[in-house]
């Protein structure tokens, strides 16, 4: 009987014809009947190749959402893989090619080739009899990319119920490093309302939401820490409707970054706690944390280890690494389950129009997953 990477590089255009139909099925967040189509798709090729048990959760406004099993361990001791397939990209705004070992198009990177190697890993270790006394769920969401607001709380019930979190996100570029550890997320709007009067004839009579805004973001910047890796974006502005009118109304949307949860609280209450500089304006700031960080714990770093136990077995050199954005990784560290991310293959160009997978890595990558699962499946 062949071995996990033996079996995985025997199928190697098998994987890619995987990675094609999925890429060729697009499926951009906000159009459902693509992102349905697609995973349509998906579930076909899990029914191929692996053949466990698959739901479909149906959703009204978002694509449906996919909770697939393999094995028949206790439920309550599961492994939870997770991932997404809808994509920034609207239908037909990248071509599909290839490139020698390389195919470009949406979502090969974010997240199709993390699907890929998800797919094969759980067909491999069922071609090879790998069982054990857990079972493996795989849950595929379509809404990721726009905040996870739909699969959000299915995605903390099966975590809660999950004693280790494996992410095949898109890898680290160049060099396919895992991810240990992600920022958390802050989302604020910043709105100040001020007295509207002409500019030229009274201005000392009104008061201006503009400038007042203006000293809000002055000062809410000071909460920028490089060293501690907390920042702050001025991501958006507005306000004021004349260029002879003292603005009534002005506003701002603000991103927050955080590498530590006690960071995020004290920040947000900082963000939150905001008294009026100007007489005769008034502030109000709504929103807070989005997603709190995927820490770098000692149970993380224990999964980074066996995953370089199992590369230097295949003579494959795996970095680690930290990652500014947030993924649904971040939800389920946020309610304490060991995660970690960045599994996906080789690559490059995730939401930019380069977007591309490394074909020859597949193998590699299906083959990390498939002996981290084995050896967590006791």
């Amino acid at each position: 009987m062949p071995d996990i990477i033996t079996y995985l590089k025997n199928h190697q255009k098998d994987m890619e014809e995987t990675l094609l139909k999925l890429v060729e099925a697009e499926s951009p967040s906000k159009n459902k009947a693509l992102t349905d189509r697609c995973g349509e798709v998906l579930h076909g090729i899990f029914d191929e190749l692996v053949g466990g048990s698959g739901e479909m959760i149906e959703k009204e406004s978002v694509g449906n959402q996919y909770r697939f099993t393999y094995g028949n361990g206790d439920e309550t001791e599961q492994l939870l893989i997770i991932g997404h397939y809808d994509t920034v990209w609207d239908q037909g705004a990248l071509s599909i090619r290839r490139e020698g070992d390389v195919l470009y198009g949406p979502g090969t990177f974010d997240m199709k080739g993390g699907l890929t190697i998800t797919l094969w890993a759980l067909h491999t270790l069922k071609a090879l009899n790998v069982f054990g006394n857990r079972k493996v769920v795989f849950l595929v969401t379509s809404d990721e990319e726009i905040g996870s607001s739909h699969s959000r709380a299915l995605i903390e019930e099966e975590a809660k119920r999950s004693s280790l979190v494996f992410v095949p996100e898109s890898s680290i570029s160049p060099n396919g490093a895992v991810k240990t550890s992600r920022k958390g997320i802050g989302i604020f709007k910043l709105k100040v309302y001020g007295k509207s009067v002409h500019a030229g004839i009274n201005p000392w009579d009104g008061a201006s939401a503009i400038d007042e805004l203006a000293l809000q973001i002055a000062d809410i910047k000071k909460l920028d820490d490089r060293e501690k890796g907390i920042s702050i974006n001025i991501g958006t502005i507005s306000g004021g409707s004349r260029t002879n009118v003292v603005a009534a109304y002005a506003e701002a949307d603000i991103d927050l970054r955080f590498l530590k949860r006690e960071h995020a609280e004290a920040t947000t209450e900082a963000v939150l706690n905001r008294p009026a500089f100007i007489e005769g304006t008034t502030v109000e700031i709504e929103g807070g944390i989005n997603r709190y960080p995927m820490e770098e714990t000692e149970a993380v770093l224990n999964l980074y280890s066996q995953l370089t136990e199992i590369a230097a077995g295949l003579d494959y050199p795996l970095a680690k690494g930290s990652s500014g954005g947030a993924s649904d990784g971040n939800l389920t560290a946020g309610v304490g389950i060991p995660t970690i991310d960045g599994l996906g293959p080789i690559g490059d160009g995730a939401h930019a129009d380069n977007e591309h997978v490394v074909l020859t890595d597949l193998p590699y990558r299906a083959a990390l997953l498939a002996e981290l699962i084995k050896r967590n499946l006791e």
